[in-house]
């Protein structure tokens, strides 16, 4: 899993509220084996409308969401955030979100911030009124800010998550992070208990 530390980039305004996880990656293409190739299926339902905001000139590369509440209730659909940071962001900013889809964003390498309606409001007039509007999300300050940085704002995080998410940890990373003793007490099992391992 690649590092969150820093990320800045365009953030996109999705001025909707309650988008489910049926919304961010229709059930139609839950077929793929692997985390790789849902971005192409991103919110696929709205992408057909020209007008959708991720199909403006200057929210495509957009590496930021910036969401109303809510964001990603409904189904435990892990591949909800496999397809947003297959398309390429990285983070989402909300007033809320559904629990597991908050679980599973930090288990997959994508950060979500929670921020106050004031200040996610003020995002959604500013991504408006400057396409291209650009953001900056330091996860080690725990802060999200405007690019003069004449706006910072601070979130919350669990440490854990923090610490993970840093370091590019999912769960098997963590894990891994004693493949030495779990070779030693696989090694012991087999010296006396052989007779398990024929």
């Amino acid at each position: 899993m690649e590092p969150f530390v820093v990320l800045e980039g365009v953030a996109a305004p999705l001025d909707r509220s309650k988008v489910d996880t049926d919304q961010i990656l229709p059930a139609r293409f839950l077929r793929r084996p692997r985390k790789e190739g849902y971005g192409g299926f991103l919110f696929r339902d709205w992408m057909d409308d020209p007008q959708f905001v991720l199909n403006q000139a200057a929210w495509r590369q957009a590496r930021i969401l910036v969401a109303d509440r809510n964001f990603g209730g409904g189904s435990s659909r892990e591949q909800a955030p496999w397809a947003l940071s297959d398309y390429g962001i990285r983070c989402v900013i909300s007033t809320s979100f559904g629990d597991i889809f908050y679980n599973n964003c930090f288990k997959n390498g994508l950060l979500p911030v929670v921020l106050q309606e004031s200040e996610v409001d003020r995002l959604f007039y500013e991504c408006a009124a400057l396409p291209g509007f650009r953001l900056s999300v330091d996860l080690q300050q725990q802060t999200v800010s405007t690019a003069d940085r004449s706006q910072v704002m601070r979130f919350e995080v669990d440490a854990f998550r923090k610490y993970s998410l840093l370091n590019g940890l999912d769960e098997i990373g963590l894990t891994l992070r004693h493949a030495d003793k779990i070779r030693a007490y696989e090694d012991r099992r087999r010296a006396q208990q052989p007779w398990l391992f024929r």
